[in-house]
């Protein structure tokens, strides 16, 4: 990088700083297909977007492929005084694009048929997580003493077989309110799209194909459980645990919290009130629950009676029993809690009954189903714009679109015509902002978002409609960035986007399992994140600038509200992203499993202050990386052993060692040799201070610069910014900001994967934290033996060079650590092989 060239770099790059900080254009970061509905929207806090320009410019070429001019602006939303609508969906060339107004750039994104390929599949990698008895991202069991019974015609306390099924969220308990639903979509999916999913992964969870659809894997796991929950005719549970369960982050492993070891309560669904503590359900019958159980039990059935007949005849007449169960006392079934008042508080059950009696496989229930759709025709919280928890619930009545399928004339205009009513009454909030935002934001919005955009979907299918096509993407768009944060609300989903790092999510915040493909629970009015008990966040709030009154969302592991995964949501979501995967090619209708290995979609990359501190720990992959300012003694030692052993690793160095003429021959050697080579750094500053990490102790400016001047050393090599997109801080200390400014750079912050001393092999006999060579060494190998996933996606630090004061060289000890790694089965690659962005 000439150095004119350079500092006119970094003056576009303060410029736009400078100004970026006032407009945005948010977008669908997952992509655009060709000819699909294509919108951004364009927001400002300070600009007139009224009959403006903009732009779409192709990334690769940088010139202008579609242009036009912005209507009258939709006003203000939010946090934004203008905001507006840019539609491109003329525009149909499949490429990599971004848009540009006034002083505001989109990220780059994809138009293209593939754009959510594997997108279903790479879903159902939390679904995996959240399974209990056997958890396979854990590689270990959990809750298999579940449990002891409550309020059923047996003794109290009677021990009962129901370990398996899946963890609701982040705690640990279990519904068939949520998890019948969760089955119900998952096999829709599959019946109606069952082209998109693959197999890549084996009945129990672990990676290795079975030449079973992923998909049909998971529900399987859930029918399972839910037989267990409906045993007998007259038999039938509602829940598995109760809110004793929320006592903070932990693994589900080893949970001992109702006094009676490791059991958990069973409560049974009675049709009447229950209470635990010093709170009482609602609960006025049993049909909301046995109604979910019917269908999914219905719903199985078909789907297996293509392949096991037996398990289908059981599924059949557990359908019919629960539907019966469902009539014994009409009325809907709320969740038992002891400490606090939160609970799934359904409050309408004829929609349940209505999607049972249209699945019933004899079609003898169709006339009471149509009943029960006439009285229940639109969904309340359409009507009311709010409600309480799960209230109305499930968020979409899927009674009206099974029953379709089976009923004919008015009576299918008639259920046409519900669909639509909702529809109209959500759209008449929507049409009056950009963002087409009619959804109330209130607990578990992005639920209600997915399930409103499938209510479009099967209303568009149903009717050849497509008045509403629009809104049906926005609420798509929504999930994935085109929202007032810039962000999709799906763990890892794209693996390139602003995309959820810190969720509320044990696994995550416990034992660094990444909750890929979790769909986080949305944002919510600011009044009432400001009224739930037990909200803390833990760091600062990255999108300050984006709250509002209107709606607040926080990544932020605090703040169950708004970004805690959920197990329905998530399921729901896996249908939707098949429908969009699928539309407009052969997928829906293809006849058998695909069983290729399912593409990866996403990275369950592990992030910490916005840099990337791990790869996919689900790959025996480790990338060996080094770092180097004032001392390479140890250079080529280390590169005659990765030489013979034929490794290849990473180094970061400062401009300082690429300047150091003693050292040229090194790097030139490190670079022949196939080794990818990085910046540290151009002087080795620290960037922020020790003990307060949040303070910066470098403007932009000096940061940029310090990059920049690296980046120039390099240079000299013949090492182009474009061969070094990853970038190592110095001393491997930064903060959020930092990481920002690495990204507007156009370069990514790593950082060392934490858990081993491999860092401290720089330390001198007179530090406090000082650490022998076989100390460092053992600590290694501890870390890979007690820990499930062993030292998978690793990026393990080590130094180039030390102080002469330290003649114990760790890396006297590469030659033994590389043959146990290889012994142990782990590819070693550079730190682009680890992590591919």
């Amino acid at each position: 990088m000439h150095k004119q060239s350079y500092l006119f770099f970094i003056f576009l790059l303060l410029l736009n700083t400078a100004f970026a900080q006032d407009s945005w254009i948010r977008i669908n970061q997952l992509g655009y297909k060709p000819n699909g509905i294509k919108v951004a929207v364009w927001c400002t806090k300070s600009e007139k977007l009224d009959n403006k320009k903009w732009q779409l410019i192709d990334d690769q070429s940088g010139k202008a492929v579609y242009s036009a001019t912005t209507g009258k602006s939709s006003g203000t939303y939010g946090p934004f005084s203008e905001t507006v609508r840019l539609n491109f969906s003329s525009f149909i060339k499949p490429g990599k694009y971004y848009l540009k107004a006034g002083k505001a750039k989109s990220p780059v994104f994809e138009i293209g048929e593939d754009v959510y390929k594997g997108s279903a599949d790479f879903c159902l990698r939390y679904m995996r997580q959240q399974r209990s008895k056997y958890n396979p991202t854990i590689k270990d069991s959990c809750h298999t003493s579940d449990g002891y019974t409550l309020y059923g015609p047996m003794p109290d306390s009677s021990f009962i077989n129901v370990a398996g099924g899946w963890h609701d969220a982040t705690d640990y308990l279990q519904y068939v309110t949520t998890s019948a639903n969760a089955t119900y979509q998952m096999l829709a999916a599959y019946r109606d799209f069952p082209g998109v999913f693959n197999d890549g992964y084996a009945a129990n969870g672990l990676e290795g194909a079975n030449k079973i659809p992923d998909i049909l894997d998971e529900v399987r796991w859930g029918l399972d459980w839910l037989l267990k929950m409906h045993p007998k005719d007259d038999w039938m549970f509602n829940q598995v645990g109760d809110d004793r369960d929320h006592v903070g982050f932990r693994l589900p492993q080893n949970e001992r919290l109702y006094g009676r070891g490791y059991e958990r309560p069973v409560y049974f669904v009675s049709g009447e009130p229950q209470i635990r503590g010093k709170y009482m359900n609602t609960t006025k019958g049993t049909s909301s629950t046995a109604g979910k159980f019917s269908s999914a039990f219905s719903l199985g059935a078909e789907i297996y009676g293509r392949q096991d007949a037996s398990f289908a005849s059981l599924l059949s007449q557990k359908a019919i029993t629960a539907f019966a169960y469902g009539l014994k006392k009409p009325g809907y079934t709320q969740t038992a809690s002891v400490k606090a008042p939160y609970i799934y508080g359904e409050e309408n059950w004829m929609d349940d009954m209505e999607l049972a009696g249209a699945m019933l496989k004899d079609n003898s229930k169709l006339n009471y189903a149509f009943e029960l759709a006439q009285k229940e025709p639109v969904t309340q919280w359409f009507i009311d714009d709010t409600a309480a928890h799960y209230q109305w619930y499930p968020f979409i009545n899927a009674g009206h679109y099974e029953l379709s399928k089976k009923i004919s004339g008015k009576e299918k205009q008639a259920l046409i015509n519900f669909y639509k009513q909702g529809i109209e009454i959500i759209w008449k909030r929507a049409e009056q902002n950009a963002f087409y935002r009619g959804i109330p934001f209130i607990w578990c919005s992005n639920n209600f978002t997915t399930a409103f955009a499938i209510q479009c979907y099967w209303y568009r299918q149903m009717s050849g409609d497509d008045t509403y096509a629009s809104l049906e993407q926005a609420n798509f768009d929504w999930l994935f960035g085109c929202n007032p944060w810039g962000t999709s609300m799906v763990y890892g989903l794209p693996s390139r986007g602003d995309t959820p790092v810190d969720p509320h999510a044990s696994l995550l915040k416990i034992g660094k399992y990444p909750t890929d493909g979790g769909l986080v629970d949305g944002p919510v009015k600011g009044s009432i994140f400001n009224n739930l008990i037990g909200i803390t966040l833990y760091d600062a709030d990255e999108y300050a600038e984006f709250q509002s009154d209107l709606a607040v969302y926080h990544d932020d592991a605090g703040d169950f509200s708004t970004n805690e995964p959920t197990m329905d949501g998530t399921a729901t979501l896996i249908y939707l992203l098949a429908a969009k995967e699928a539309e407009g090619s052969k997928k829906k209708v293809a006849t058998k499993p695909v069983n290729a290995k399912p593409p990866v979609v996403a990275n369950a990359f592990t992030y910490d202050h916005g840099a990337v501190i791990k790869g996919d720990s689900t790959q025996k992959k480790i990338a060996l990386v080094f770092t180097g300012d004032e001392f390479a003694d140890g250079g080529f030692y280390i590169a005659d052993v990765l030489k013979q052993e034929n490794v290849s690793a990473s180094f970061f160095l400062t401009g300082n060692f690429y300047r150091n003429p003693a050292f040229k021959n090194m790097i030139r050697t490190l670079k022949s040799n196939g080794h990818y080579l990085g910046p540290h750094s151009d002087k080795h500053i620290l960037y922020c201070d020790w003990t307060k990490r949040d303070s910066l102790l470098v403007t932009q400016e000096i940061f940029a610069n310090d990059l920049g001047q690296n980046y120039e050393a390099m240079s000299s090599f013949g090492i182009k910014p474009t061969d070094a997109y990853y970038f190592m801080p110095p001393y491997e200390w930064y903060n959020d900001s930092i990481a920002v400014w690495t990204n507007h750079f156009g370069s990514q912050l790593i950082n060392f994967t934490t858990g081993t001393l491999s860092n401290a092999d720089y330390t001198t006999p007179e530090m406090k934290n000082y650490r022998s060579s076989d100390t460092i060494f053992q600590s290694i190998l501890r870390y890979e033996q007690t820990h499930v996933s062993g030292l998978n996606g690793f990026i393990l630090l080590l130094h180039i060079g030390t102080d002469s004061k330290r003649t114990d060289k760790m890396y006297y000890r590469l030659p033994e650590l590389i043959s146990y790694l290889k012994r142990k089965k782990y590819a070693l690659v550079t730190i682009e092989g680890l992590l591919n962005l």
